[in-house]
């Protein structure tokens, strides 16, 4: 018999973060066991790096969609697609668990449709930043700048939060600090080269999106407009 007072230790993922994940998730399981030699055959070691030159993103092909008349063209298809492939399981992991605890946390406030604007207006903005700013031939795959998007729009939530209890709202930007900082440490370690450039755009769009996608946001963007 169902009890109507029963409520789930763990509140359900929003249908839209559980679909991104499941592309990621799947995406990397495909390559992964091929890797293994577990499905495919021997060719399919090579499938991750074929998706990669396949659906990746770098400077040279926004070089080369702008010589061809701007974005409509098929090549456009990879500022949404680059997200889903990515260099490694290890990779993919990180991506997929900022999803998840993101992903429901700006659904919970702004709505599905939110996430679905911020992901995909991040991952764009953070390609085509990245080929104007960089001049570099680095194949730039994985969901990270969407992620960043998705901070940026948690960093909102937090922002509007800390405005309406009079607190600082400085420290509406401690997560997105924190990552930069670290992501700093890391380059200085290791070569990862310039992707963060496209991560912290993407943090920016998502932040940005806020203001449009945000309840209530809109409708107060207009009142302001009206009353300059």
């Amino acid at each position: 018999m169902h009890d109507p007072d029963f409520q789930p230790p763990v509140n359900p993922l929003p249908p839209i973060v559980i679909a991104l994940f499941l592309v990621i998730a799947g995406t990397e399981a495909v390559f992964s066991l091929a890797g293994a030699g577990l499905v495919g055959g021997p060719e399919a070691i090579g499938w991750r790096q074929f998706a990669a030159r396949q659906y990746g993103f770098h400077g040279g092909t926004f070089d080369w969609m702008m010589a061809q008349g701007g974005f409509f063209n098929a090549e456009t298809l990879r500022m949404i697609t680059y997200p889903f492939v990515h260099e490694s399981f290890s990779h993919s992991l990180f991506a997929m668990v900022l999803l998840l605890a993101l992903g429901k946390l700006v659904a919970e406030v702004m709505g599905q449709f939110a996430v679905f604007v911020i992901f995909f207006g991040a991952a764009v903005f953070g390609a085509v930043g990245y080929g104007l700013l960089i001049n570099d031939p680095f194949l730039m795959v994985g969901a990270y700048p969407p992620a960043y998007g998705l901070i940026g729009g948690y960093s909102f939530i937090m922002w509007r939060k800390l405005a309406g209890t009079g607190s600082a709202q400085y420290q509406a930007f401690s997560l997105i600090a924190m990552l930069m900082g670290l992501q700093l440490i890391w380059g200085m370690l290791f070569d990862t080269g310039t992707i963060w450039i496209a991560e912290l755009l993407g943090f920016f769009c998502g932040f940005a999106l806020s203001f449009l996608v945000a309840p209530g946001e809109w409708d107060r963007l207009k009142a302001r407009m009206r009353r300059d």
